[in-house]
């Protein structure tokens, strides 16, 4: 990765928009695009997708493309079920510039031509609904953190940089230098197919990366960050490194979050926003109505914004080698405070729980149904915490009334289910997600990993 395999700084391309599918394949063709794909995700997040022919874009936009349900994670379609059809959103065609020749469209399950319940964006797009039938529209920021990594002889990972070494490696220059070919191949992809990337930097762990990009309306910034996701692999795949969203990938270094930046418009200006605010936090009562909806449910939203085993690894309470934590133990809030879950950088809300295993639709969606109880219920959130929660005694923390996140997956998922209000929000994908969660952490528990054979072999 030298100087000389760092392509050129490519511009910002807006995404086209079509009028029709004929004018989207009279387009495709001229950028010499040969294949679609019909792209989806599976209940964990993870893209799915067809390669169809353009001249068969038709087909995706009007009965779509057939997969066996049966095949995908979490669709509830059983053996002798129907098949999922992913029918595309043509808002949402793009060219794919890392592979020339492929284009890709963001489609949506439907079953027996209406659109499938168990489909995480149908999901998501009715909590929207709910928005809109008040005028309201979310907009959302998403920040995914990476580590690029390379796979060494004996299977292992490491950074993909051997020099990237430093104790404290946040904001490093050397080691934004030595991956910029990466970064610069997987930035210049993005801004080429529409996607804003503003800011690049090395995070707190060796080997890890965040790309900041526009902010937008939830539903496009989730089919962004899938977008991103898928570009990221592969790019690092072509270059023979590894791409990895795993939330901890190393024990004593930081995890990769997945924080979401979250605001309410009506079309015209941020509703979350009041600069009069006493609290000198910038926020409407709106949004403090908002964000007491998050924190009431905020051991459920846990359960979706960290979805894994690994995730919890994480989340905990303590320190990294680094010195620092960047992940929240605690059910709070505060000013510009990174000890705390939802931090408040003036007239918008950051929610610090999300990492990078999770399916962006699903938590997006239950945020919607928490923020909107909230406000319907005129939520208190309390007061701002603007002190560092980590140094704080347990004894400490109960008497401020400040409880602590699960800190297993087992535990997100019992409050996850017991949370009736966000299961009813997600319908019938609750229950798969459920399902499937549970095995993940029976799984878990019955595995035998090194450290219990280092510790119990011999000890008795």
């Amino acid at each position: 990765m030298n100087a000389a395999t760092t392509p050129a700084t490519t511009e910002l391309v807006p995404p086209p928009r079509f009028d029709s599918v004929e004018e989207a394949q009279r387009y495709l063709k001229s950028q010499g695009v040969q294949y679609v794909l019909a792209q989806f995700v599976d209940i964990h997040g993870v893209a799915k997708a067809k390669s169809v022919p353009v001249d068969h874009l038709g087909t995706v936009m009007t009965d779509g493309a057939g997969f066996a349900g049966f095949a995908i994670c979490g669709v509830g379609i059983e053996p002798h079920g129907p098949d999922f059809m992913a029918r595309g959103d043509l808002a949402t065609l793009s060219v794919v510039p890392w592979q020339p020749g492929l284009a890709r469209i963001v489609c949506e399950g439907h079953v027996n031509d209406q659109p499938w319940e168990f489909d995480s964006r149908v999901t998501l797009k009715k909590q929207v609904a709910r928005l809109s039938a008040r005028g309201l529209v979310m907009y959302t920021g998403l920040e995914p953190e990476f580590s690029l990594l390379v796979r060494k002889a004996d299977g292992s990972v490491a950074p993909c940089d051997p020099s990237d070494t430093l104790a404290k490696p946040c904001y490093d220059y050397k080691g934004l230098s030595r991956t910029r070919a990466y970064l610069e191949r997987l930035s210049n992809a993005l801004r080429a197919s529409g996607i804003d990337v503003y800011q690049i930097d090395h995070e707190d762990a060796n080997g890890q990366f965040e790309l900041n990009y526009t902010y937008t309306d939830c539903v496009t910034s989730c089919d962004h960050f899938i977008f991103f996701k898928m570009a990221a692999s592969e790019i690092a795949n072509e270059m023979g490194l590894v791409c990895s969203f795993m939330p901890k990938p190393f024990a004593n270094r930081p995890g990769n979050g997945m924080h979401m930046h979250v605001s309410l418009g009506d079309g015209r200006k941020n509703l979350f926003q009041d600069r009069s605010d006493p609290q000198g936090l910038e926020l409407s009562q709106m949004a403090y109505h908002f964000l007491g909806g998050l924190l009431a449910h905020a051991p459920a939203l846990t359960a979706l914004c960290a979805p894994t085993v690994n995730s919890y690894k994480r989340l905990v309470v303590g320190r990294s080698l680094t010195g620092a934590t960047w992940a929240p133990a605690y059910i709070s809030y505060g000013d510009n405070n990174r000890s705390t879950m939802v931090r408040i950088p003036k007239g918008r809300l950051e929610l610090r729980l999300g990492d990078g295993a999770c399916n962006p639709y699903l938590a997006t969606a239950a945020v919607i149904a928490a923020g909107l109880d909230g406000i319907e219920n005129r939520m208190d959130p309390g007061a701002p915490r603007n002190v560092n929660l980590y140094e704080w005694s347990e004894a400490q923390l109960q008497e401020a009334g400040i409880g602590l996140l699960p800190q297993n997956l087992d535990a997100a998922l019992d409050a996850l289910e017991a949370d009736s209000l966000i299961c009813e929000a997600l319908g019938p994908v609750a229950g798969e997600f459920l399902k499937y969660k549970r095995m993940e952490w029976i799984e878990y528990m019955r595995f035998v990993s090194d450290w219990e054979i280092r510790q119990y072999l011999e000890f008795f």
